[in-house]
């Protein structure tokens, strides 16, 4: 009987964090150029659920996007966002979770992993996204260069991020102590 409880456990924390996620994506902070808070989300399933309950919350909540539910930025949803010229960027979240479970499985996880893993996975949606940014954007209105694309899409957004790794991994530590995930 207990393993179908926990089975259940397991069930709800990563249906809850796709569901904090898409919160985190509703939530736009006004700054010279806005940001959401789409990463800090998959940082916190993945840090507080684990790599691969974290990595399975991520996809149900790209699933839901992509079936049109509107869990992305600006209460957006459908192919047509992740297929977009920033959708690059979202299908990397799911490449940020798998890293970091990697990192987990690998490393450990320790609060020094849990950093590292959180940057790494950020880098890694940096890179697929602008690559994929670059491909979009040169078909459908010509190519640019890739600090262009880098000063568009990445480096405005540097900053927010690091606060937003800062802020998950305080918020990770006291989560997961509160809810104890096995």
């Amino acid at each position: 009987m207990e393993t179908k409880k926990f089975k259940t456990l397991d069930m709800v924390y990563t249906a809850m964090f796709a569901v904090i996620m898409a919160v985190c994506s509703w939530i736009s902070i006004p700054a010279t150029v806005p940001f959401t808070l789409q990463t800090f989300g998959v940082f916190l399933a993945v840090g507080v659920l684990g790599g691969k309950r974290g990595s399975l919350s991520v996809l149900i909540y790209l699933l839901l996007g992509a079936i049109g539910v509107p869990v992305f930025a600006g209460f957006a949803g459908g192919l047509t966002v992740i297929l977009g010229s920033t959708g690059g960027y979202i299908a990397g979240f799911l490449f940020s979770a798998l890293v970091m479970w990697a990192m987990e499985v690998l490393l450990g996880k320790k609060t020094w992993v849990l950093t590292l893993s959180m940057a790494v996975g950020l880098l890694v949606c940096y890179a697929f996204g602008t690559v994929w940014f670059m491909t979009v954007y040169a078909k459908n209105t010509g190519a640019i260069g890739l600090m262009t694309a880098l000063g568009w899409c990445v480096f405005p957004y540097i900053i927010p991020d690091v606060i937003k790794i800062v802020l998950a991994l305080a918020i990770c530590k006291r989560l997961s102590a509160a809810i104890k995930i096995a």
